[in-house]
């Protein structure tokens, strides 16, 4: 029980932030916070998305790219132009390295205003770092394993942030509903998002990529992570802009 519920923790926690952070904030600057609020960010970021870090620059920046050229040859992450899910994911994270390094020449439209905290992200983004994450979870299982199967998990932890990529990047542009016709493959995945966290309204935030609120188009599609927003909003802690929630977008 114990396992069950660390790995329900990390699949929510750090789905959260890369849907909070890293998608709806540093890839479509849907609100503001302070300079203080984003570090405290990157480092939650880091925390729980553990061995799987993804930097809010990179991140950002390939999702914009993403959106700029989807379902074409420059899309980062395409079904069309990949055989299988692991040779897109491969090339992915290949082209998620050189923009966050910086071995590629990039249109301003692209990276303007994009988060960075280089030290942290460099810190972060180590092998070394990743290695600790590892081990620290490979420790947590083996006090806290009840059942053999429990090890099978090991690896979803170790590789979280890629599996949640490939289910909306994969998975989100071949099975599924469509609320819209667009010039692209993205479909919503589930009728009531449990799962992704409102991410999995894919065909939704395609057509209307500013928006926060990736569901409410119709009654059941539930958005958590929007939720989540309008409330830090009401305490202060973001304040969302109020093009990203116009019904009129």
């Amino acid at each position: 029980m114990v396992i069950l519920i660390f790995m329900l923790v990390l699949w929510y926690t750090g789905l959260f932030f890369q849907s909070f952070f890293l998608h709806r904030y540093a890839a479509h600057q849907t609100f503001t916070m302070s300079d203080f609020t984003e570090k405290v960010c990157f480092f939650l970021t880091w925390v729980f998305q553990g061995s799987n870090y993804l930097s809010a620059y990179g991140y950002g920046i390939m999702h914009r790219l993403h959106h700029a050229y989807v379902d074409t040859e420059k899309d980062p992450h395409s079904p069309k132009y990949d055989n299988n899910m692991f040779s897109m994911m491969w090339r992915t994270k290949n082209i998620y390295q050189d923009i966050n390094n910086k071995r590629i020449s990039l249109d301003e439209k692209f990276t303007k205003n994009a988060p960075q905290w280089k030290s942290f992200d460099a810190f972060a983004s180590s092998n070394f770092t990743r290695i600790a994450w590892g081990l620290a979870y490979t420790i947590f299982f083996y006090f806290f394993v009840t059942s053999w199967w429990q090890w099978m998990l090991l690896p979803v932890a170790f590789f979280m942030a890629p599996i949640h990529g490939v289910i909306i990047n994969w998975f989100g542009h071949i099975v599924g509903y469509t609320n819209f016709k667009v010039d692209n493959t993205s479909k919503n995945l589930l009728p009531i998002d449990f799962l992704m966290m409102g991410e999995g309204y894919h065909n939704n935030h395609h057509k209307h990529s500013g928006r926060a609120n990736f569901g409410g188009v119709r009654w059941h599609e539930i958005d958590p992570t929007y939720y989540i927003m309008l409330l830090l909003n009401g305490l202060h802690i973001i304040r969302l802009k109020k093009s990203a929630v116009s019904v009129k977008q």
